[in-house]
């Protein structure tokens, strides 16, 4: 078997031009060389040990917002790329949000706090679950996927839409609600946050959310393969890692006044705190491949169920 070591001399170039390029300089580069070897190169090794030539695999990667989810995402595709000569495919549910437009719509018909993305029922899980299934035909087709700008908080024009010409081997859906399964209606009634008691008293928005993860985002969850969760230590850390987020946002975007303020951020976070902590007690015991974080946002430990 390809050692481990191996891997790290063929990766460690792109890896560490990845991780400066996105600005990660908190480690030294022998703590970032060891965290290569020990979490990300493992967990590569065990995706591509489960690649089955009839048909692309679907691993669905899942961790709460400003976790580094998307950064995982980002590193196991460098490894699976250059080490493995995978073609991979990493999406994010992100991108497959509906459009201002239509939340407007449902904020208007259902429950004003439709029109806040995140929360299931405002992904197109249409989009998704059909690209799931153009991957299987035999015949394969370039697919467009489209692509989300959350500083105009709007999907973006066609013309800068992800574009796949080639049949993936490999697809990782990375997002903060993949895999998370629905709750029973009683469980929903007694208000977790302020959000919920103060603007959603008659259960509308709890209700449909839920709704929505029982039916649509339930059969495009299973048609994922194998999950990884990333779970965080508590949903403090939640606040305090989506804060460095939208900081690292502002420093990317010219349009400064779409980026959300500290109270605007303690006030979205509450749009997803049921479904995580749901999330961290349900998946923690069923995702194929366990990842720990500390509070310092270090990977603690990585557990392989399958």
């Amino acid at each position: 078997m390809q050692s481990v070591n191996e891997c790290s001399e063929k990766v460690k170039k792109d890896y560490l031009k990845f991780l400066n390029k996105e600005k990660i300089y908190k480690n030294s580069i022998s703590t970032k060389i060891k965290n290569l070897k020990k979490i990300y190169i493992p967990i590569a090794f065990w995706i591509n040990n489960k690649c089955n030539k009839k048909k692309p695999l679907f691993i669905g990667l899942s961790a709460s917002q400003g976790s580094g989810k998307t950064t995982v995402a980002a590193i196991l595709s460098i490894i699976l790329k250059i080490f493995f000569k995978r073609n991979i495919c990493v999406i994010s549910i992100d991108d497959f949000y509906k459009t201002l437009s239509d939340r407007s719509r449902m904020a208007g018909q259902i429950h004003p706090l439709l029109l806040t993305r995140g929360v299931p029922g405002t992904h197109d899980v249409n989009l998704i679950k059909n690209f799931f299934i153009d991957l299987q035909k035999k015949k394969f087709k370039k697919i467009n996927l489209p692509k989300f700008n959350k500083s105009i908080d709007d999907r973006l024009k066609k013309n800068h839409w992800h574009n796949i010409n080639k049949r993936p081997e490999i697809v990782i859906l990375e997002g903060w609600c993949v895999g998370a399964k629905a709750e029973t209606n009683s469980s929903l009634k007694k208000p977790i946050n302020f959000l919920e008691k103060n603007e959603d008293q008659d259960l509308i928005w709890r209700k449909f959310v839920n709704e929505k993860l029982k039916k649509e985002y339930k059969k495009v969850f299973s048609m994922i393969d194998y999950l990884i969760f990333m779970k965080v230590p508590n949903f403090k850390m939640v606040f305090k890692w989506r804060l460095l987020q939208e900081v690292k946002l502002r420093k990317k975007t010219s349009k400064k006044k779409k980026i959300m303020s500290h109270n605007a951020i303690k006030r979205f976070i509450m749009f997803y705190q049921r479904i995580t902590l749901q999330m961290m007690k349900d998946l923690s015991k069923s995702a194929s491949v366990l990842m720990l974080l500390k509070k310092n946002h270090e990977i603690k430990k990585v557990l392989f169920r399958s």
